[in-house]
């Protein structure tokens, strides 16, 4: 936790003490901080109408590959056997499956050297005759997909599946069972046609990113695409997250949140646990972010969902809610933050009261959620001994549960 007041909204306190009630002063006078939802990566040349927008940006969130200091992704450029290993040992946790290969040309200190021992000891990548690896050899988009399905362990029921490709003539042979696989488990994705693979061109990034996405997609490691450009995709159905849904959810901030019983403060929480249907496909992957914000509920206070925003990007209106949660704790004059609410996350509403009841100058250590109270609730407070407020584990109390249901994507 910072040492300095952090606030969501750099006029959360201004409009709980200052625009409200008019009269008072802030008590806090450190200065506000504006902090955002977390950004989803966007790179100047692969817009959201670029074919490989999706896989790329999803890929950068998870940190499996990176774009260049000037702000590029850099989609058509070419890679090497060195670039490919390491995009591959970023994105898989495989056990091993074999002892490491010394490489004639690779040496310790090459730049990629742990990367392409890995990707070889988890069964991705294998050299050449002699114990040469070539790592700056440029890498087909076949031995890619061979390389995925590989590591992954897929077979292929036959090697029909290859039809679908009107260059399947030019697949080299070493590469055919691999390819029927990538193929069944629809790995690979064809741009601009669908139906032409290119297996000896050479794969570009964006190629190598849609390629390793898909296989994490088959591994339900991250939700569907809806792209007509995956070999087998078949755009039909709807999937989508019914009611009755529920998300877990999870808060990295704090433990505790503290509001009091009228207010409404902005949050963003983290879905902590894949959500699957009965096919086992990924509808809502780990990771993804529900932007809301606690309410008033009766007694108590609500989570009340606004939009999902799933790990590749993709941002959809939400009905969901938690549970009102009820759980309340006295803060009296002369307590101290130490006593009470040590790390806790405060609703602005509730820090001006608090601070305003304890005169606990400390209340500038914490983090104070963007929101606001009544005017009506703070006259009533201010001057009392003491302030009850509403005390929320966020961990426990804020699980999702969707009130109406939520197209996901076309498949």
């Amino acid at each position: 936790m910072s040492n300095a007041l952090r606030l969501k909204s750099g006029t959360a306190l201004m409009v709980a003490l200052g625009l409200t009630l008019g009269a008072f002063t802030p008590i806090i006078s450190a200065a506000p901080v504006i902090a955002q939802t977390q950004p989803q990566i966007q790179f100047a040349d692969v817009p959201s109408s670029h074919w490989a927008y999706s896989f790329i940006n999803s890929l950068a969130t998870r940190n499996v590959i990176a774009g260049f200091p000037d702000g590029t992704f850099r989609p058509d450029e070419l890679v090497t056997r060195a670039q490919y290993a390491a995009m591959v040992r970023q994105a898989f946790s495989q056990s091993s499956v074999r002892s490491a290969t010394a490489f004639v040309d690779v040496p310790a200190n090459y730049w990629a050297a742990a990367a392409i021992r890995e990707a070889d000891m988890m069964g991705f990548l294998s050299g050449y005759p002699g114990g040469i690896f070539q790592p700056s050899q440029n890498i087909p988009r076949a031995q890619v997909l061979v390389s995925l399905a590989n590591g992954l362990n897929y077979t292929a029921s036959n090697q029909a599946s290859l039809g679908v490709y009107r260059d399947a003539a030019s697949i080299p042979e070493y590469a055919v069972a691999s390819l029927s696989a990538a193929t069944e488990r629809r790995l690979v994705v064809n741009y601009p046609d669908v139906q032409t693979l290119r297996p000896n061109q050479t794969a570009t990034r964006a190629d190598v990113a849609a390629f390793i996405y898909q296989a994490l997609a088959s591994q339900n490691q991250v939700a569907t695409v809806n792209s007509p450009y995956i070999v087998g995709q078949q755009v039909a159905a709807q999937t989508s997250l019914s009611a009755g849904t529920t998300l877990a959810m999870t808060y990295a901030e704090s433990e505790k949140i503290v509001v009091l019983p009228d207010e409404t403060a902005a949050l963003t929480l983290t879905v902590s646990q894949t959500v699957t249907d009965s096919a086992g496909n990924v509808l809502v992957p780990a990771g993804s972010q529900v932007v809301g914000e606690l309410r008033p509920s009766g007694s108590g206070s609500q989570f009340v969902a606004q939009e999902l925003v799933l790990t590749g990007g993709q941002r959809l209106a939400i009905n969901a809610t938690s549970q009102t949660v009820t759980t309340m704790e006295t803060i009296r004059r002369g307590a101290t933050f130490g006593e009470t609410l040590a790390g806790a996350v405060l609703g602005s509403g509730a820090a001006a009261a608090i601070a305003r009841t304890t005169g606990d100058q400390s209340v500038g250590t914490l983090e104070v959620l963007a929101g606001t109270a009544t005017g009506a609730t703070l006259a009533r407070i201010f001057g009392r001994d003491q302030v009850e407020v509403i005390a929320i584990n966020p961990n426990q109390d804020l699980t999702l549960t969707v009130n109406e249901a939520l197209v996901l994507s076309a498949r």
